[in-house]
């Protein structure tokens, strides 16, 4: 498209360069609406979106249910702060959340504005609840961008030049096997932390992803959570869950945890949770949850009326007949078609996920053929997203209400982009 033919874009862009932070990364796409899979610009170009805002679009761009909640209680009340007066939203989420729940446990919940701030809770109501201060993380991990997120996220470009980062933070190895880390590796570099930097009696909590998210797209492996779960359980350490970009169904289960036969002490959830609008919960044994005192735990916005009933939505639309059977649909279609696709083209060196979060590493451990993918595949009609610790894997988050034809045409768009980029 030619330069006076965007000229739309071409404003915004020159305002945002003006106006805006230069530590916010975009791409050049300024959007003007989105239905289900599409996205259309200023300019009226169409694209088709395999990125979901991150993770945040699992039922597509204004799925008419989740659009209709909030109109609804747009006209009840926008605002009441939870802590100056209760009201039934907040609650019905917290008692959906208990539901839902990947395991046995009677559990309470906790609602908040974005998946950092529920991790930074996570931590905050493990502390109380053990009476220790430490936390283990893993490596590749991504946790937020809050000070103590981001010390226990992995990605140096969300942390250069921030420090000093909070303290009590020690990282772990996770498993990585395309990489040459393996599960027994991964156990004996824990050891080593616990033996030789800190004292397993004085760690609050682990808090791992199930399948790494920013950090590539790299699925946990069920041995490595079942002794990592063995592990909490001999040391008294507690097991949170970070579900913030695997779960709302993305793998095929509400969460991606219960592919794995682990029950976890904390479940951190966010994105998709909230329809497009700010939401994230803390979910967690009863007792845990109670272990913070009235008013240790809260925020002026946490559980907003209009995410709850978003997320109420949502999460009816999530349990409703056929949405399981059409994220495995959807999973096989991906996986099946990746496959094909990295047998053709020389960059891919890995498909893998789980479920329908997949995505293709390429084989160089540089973000140069990522980037040439991604902004060849947004110049013929797709966005999709680069991820991993050296940013060379590309990253799917189609949404799972996304057509048949709509995922095809996308991952023929992908094929071609890999093509340009190993073209050039």
């Amino acid at each position: 498209m030619s330069v006076d033919a965007r000229t739309a874009s071409n404003r915004v862009l020159e305002a945002r360069e003006r106006y805006v932070s230069r530590g916010v990364a975009t791409p050049a796409l300024v959007v003007a609406r989105a239905q289900g899979a599409r996205i259309w610009d200023v300019d009226g170009r169409e694209y088709l979106d395999f990125a979901g805002g991150i993770a945040c679009q699992n039922l597509g761009h204004g799925p008419a249910s989740v659009v209709r909640a909030i109109h609804e209680q747009a006209d009840r009340y926008l605002h009441q702060c939870f802590m100056v007066g209760a009201y039934e939203p907040y609650v019905e989420v917290c008692r959906r959340l208990s539901e839902l729940w990947p395991g046995a446990a009677q559990t309470k919940s906790l609602l908040v504005n974005s998946g950092a701030e529920a991790i930074e809770n996570a931590v905050k109501i493990a502390r109380a609840a053990t009476g220790r201060p430490a936390v283990v993380v893993f490596d590749r991990a991504f946790h937020g961008r809050t000070t103590l997120t981001m010390a226990m996220t992995s990605k140096l470009v969300y942390k250069r030049g921030f420090g000093p980062l909070a303290p009590e933070v020690y990282r772990a190895p996770a498993p990585y096997p395309y990489r040459g880390v393996s599960t027994d590796d991964a156990l004996r570099g824990l050891e080593l932390l616990l033996k030789q930097d800190v004292d397993p009696a004085s760690v609050a909590c682990v808090v791992l992803e199930p399948v790494q998210g920013e950090g590539g797209f790299i699925p946990m492996p069920p041995e490595f959570v079942q002794a990592l779960r063995r592990i909490c359980d001999e040391h008294g350490i507690l097991y949170v869950d970070d579900e913030v970009q695997a779960g709302c169904g993305r793998t095929g289960t509400i969460w991606a945890i219960e592919r794995l036969g682990v029950e976890p002490d904390l479940l951190v959830s966010g994105k998709t949770l909230g329809g497009g609008l700010p939401l994230a919960a803390v979910t967690g044994r009863a007792e845990l949850m109670d272990a913070v005192h009235p008013g240790g735990l809260g925020g002026t916005f946490g559980g907003n009326p209009l995410s709850c009933a978003a997320a109420l939505a949502v999460l009816d639309e999530l349990t409703a007949p056929g949405f399981a059977e059409r994220a495995e649909h959807v999973a096989a279609l991906l996986r099946r078609r990746l496959e094909e696709i990295a047998t053709r083209q020389p960059l891919v060196g890995e498909v893998r996920g789980l479920g329908a979060m997949l995505a293709l590493e390429l084989r160089e451990q540089s973000p140069d053929a990522a980037k040439a993918t991604t902004a060849a595949a947004l110049e013929k009609g797709l966005l999709v997203l680069a991820c991993g610790l050296y940013g060379n894997v590309i990253r799917l988050l189609p949404p799972l209400s996304a057509t048949d034809e709509e995922l095809e045409r996308g991952l023929e768009l992908l094929e071609e982009a890999l093509g340009d980029a190993s073209a050039g």
